[in-house]
């Protein structure tokens, strides 16, 4: 019971993962939501319409309202994690006399982590109000294809400066709008962009430390035990050198909730580390992740697009990259915004 209780946690974890990069990369028709709607069709041939109405109200108010559930997960999973690493990892490796700063790393990553995920949830990503729509408007100019002047917003009501975007979970337009994180529980915007740059640095590195330590820590296991140079014997009573299977086994047998750790925050490493390279390529390239999505949507790639309506050859470009440096201080530093005083 406690192995298969392990493996539903670890289950919960990869979807989990899946789930994190899918949702954090603010594409509205993913490979996996393509995947999941095709499943869906088909199971709902199959499931109870109460019940279906059931799921969908559930995934509506999961994805498409604000909601703290995420926020809770994402705390239990990094709590569910270091508490792993504290009561295991960490002992074992101090017991073998590890050095004491590479096991205090993912500890300092971690408060860095907190402090930037406070500040992404909490600051203001550029909500467009009354008071600053007059400024926002005269920071970006219209590209004329993925931005074009004159469109209002039918809820807000106002006209929707360059790169900005309505979003319908907060409910309110976003300037520079990136998508809406349900992990920080707020939308990534122009005024905590870095934030969120910061804040999935930081939780790579911690996943990445974590892995390294407990990689570390089994390997000095298997060094020590000697284990490499045994021999087993098995059901047929014939004689085996110790293999790469039987050392896995040997391992999880006899740390089982360490190889399941680790085999958590390895998937969640690549994962993030993918997703933490994209978002570095989208901000020394300007662009946002609504903007590099609405320009494959449109079957072109980000920095060109070359259309032909009517014979009338129209050419799309990426003019709001100013350079990698201007581009990372645009980021870091966004242009300021005058607030009309209200008279």
């Amino acid at each position: 019971m406690d192995f298969l209780t392990l493996f539903l946690i670890y289950l919960c974890f990869v979807l989990t993962t899946v789930a994190l990069l899918c949702i954090c990369s603010g594409r509205k028709e993913s490979f996996f939501t393509r995947s999941v709607n095709g499943a869906s069709q088909v199971l709902s041939l199959v499931i109870p319409t109460q019940l279906q109405r059931l799921t969908q109200r559930t995934c509506h108010r999961l994805f498409h309202t604000r909601s703290c559930l995420f926020v809770a997960l994402h705390l239990a999973l990094q709590a569910a994690v270091y508490g792993e690493y504290t009561w295991e990892v960490a002992v074992y490796c101090w017991e073998l006399q590890f050095p004491l700063l590479p096991l205090l790393l993912p500890y300092l990553l971690l408060v860095g982590n907190m402090g930037c995920f406070t500040l992404c949830s909490w600051a203001d990503p550029g909500i467009i109000t009354t008071s600053n729509h007059s400024s926002l408007v005269k920071i970006y100019a219209y590209d004329g294809v993925l931005f074009q002047k004159g469109i209002l917003c039918p809820t807000c009501h106002v006209e929707k400066p360059a790169r900005s975007k309505h979003c319908s979970i907060c409910g309110v337009c976003v300037h520079r709008f990136d998508h809406h994180c349900v992990w920080v529980n707020n939308c990534i915007g122009a005024f905590n962009a870095k934030y969120f740059f910061f804040y999935l640095l930081t939780l790579t590195a911690m996943a990445a430390a974590i892995t390294s330590i407990s990689a570390a820590l089994l390997i000095q296991v298997v060094l020590l035990s000697d284990v490499l140079h045994g021999r087993y014997i098995d059901e047929q009573g014939q004689e085996h050198a110790v293999g790469l299977l039987f050392l896995v086994q040997h391992l999880f047998l006899t740390f089982p909730r360490i190889v399941f750790m680790l085999g958590f925050v390895l998937l969640l490493t690549l994962v993030l580390g993918a997703y933490c390279c994209f978002n570095l390529y989208l901000t020394l390239t300007n662009q946002t992740s609504n903007e590099w999505y609405k320009s494959r949507r449109s079957g072109v790639c980000s920095h060109h697009l070359t259309f032909q309506p009517q014979l009338r050859e129209a050419v799309y470009k990426n003019i709001y990259s100013k350079g990698v440096w201007m581009n990372l201080k645009e980021i870091f530093k966004p242009p300021p915004v005058l607030e009309r005083k209200k008279k």
